[in-house]
């Protein structure tokens, strides 16, 4: 592992953090992983790869247009608050990358944030690979507002088998962060479970915020157990302070 760096009195900080499904769980946003998550009783291979679309395309709009649909009510909660307000008064780099594809982190105020999963409300044609914003329910009539084409739109998340959205990006500001922070991940989904490693040969100081030990917890130099609404706001508010 690389030493800490020495300059960080005259660098300016810089603050990568990776958010996961833990973080959105308290709104009443569905877990995948957890033993009641959403892949207990749903087979992501049918409605989570490019395979199963192709296979099943409307069953794939099904799943994905009830989740869209339950997402219309939910809230950000006190740590997504929380962590707008740090990007706020933080002077320094900030970059918020997030698992999850709901937009909780725009609703409570952030900006500065990568969706490396891609988003709910968002589309995607598998033909043209045009993006643009969705609302309401998709289908197979759903017609591309680029090419026109119908049947190829499909919703713009990351498939299992998919390569996450602006890799290069993040790993380049894992390449120069001072403080990585991981809130609400299992741990064990690459490549955001390699991250910690990234921001620790950067010499970064490395801290895991979550309800239990992630698989990969030994691998930061510090961890807070504990719900989300509870520990995001309470170190937000002691790293604001110096702490």
């Amino acid at each position: 592992m690389a030493g800490r760096r020495q300059d960080k009195a005259i660098v300016p900080p810089s603050i990568v953090i990776l958010t996961g499904a833990g973080i959105s769980a308290e709104s009443g946003v569905d877990t995948f992983r957890d033993k009641d998550g959403i892949w207990s009783k749903i087979d992501y291979r049918d409605v989570a790869t490019p395979e199963g679309f192709a296979r099943n395309p409307a069953m794939v709009h099904e799943f994905y247009n009830m989740r869209r649909e339950r997402l219309k009510d939910i809230r950000p909660n006190a740590a997504h608050f929380a962590l707008a307000k740090l990007e706020q008064a933080h002077p320094g780099e900030f970059l918020l990358v997030t698992q999850n594809i709901d937009s909780l982190h725009e609703q409570a105020g952030s900006r500065k944030l990568i969706h490396m999963h891609g988003q709910h409300d968002s589309a995607l044609c598998a033909l043209c690979e045009m993006r643009f914003p969705w609302e309401g329910a998709m289908s197979l009539e759903t017609g591309c507002k680029a090419c026109g084409s119908r049947g190829y739109v499909r919703p713009d998340v990351v498939w299992f088998g998919e390569m996450p959205y602006r890799m290069d990006e993040i790993f380049r500001a894992l390449g120069t962060a001072d403080l990585f922070i991981s809130i609400g991940t299992s741990g064990n989904v690459y490549p955001a479970a390699g991250f910690v490693s990234q921001a620790r040969q950067a010499g970064a100081r490395t801290v895991e915020l979550n309800l239990e030990p992630s698989e990969g917890v030994s691998h930061f130099d510090e961890a807070v157990h504990g719900k989300a609404t509870e520990i995001v706001p309470a170190f937000v508010e002691k790293l604001l302070a110096g702490g």
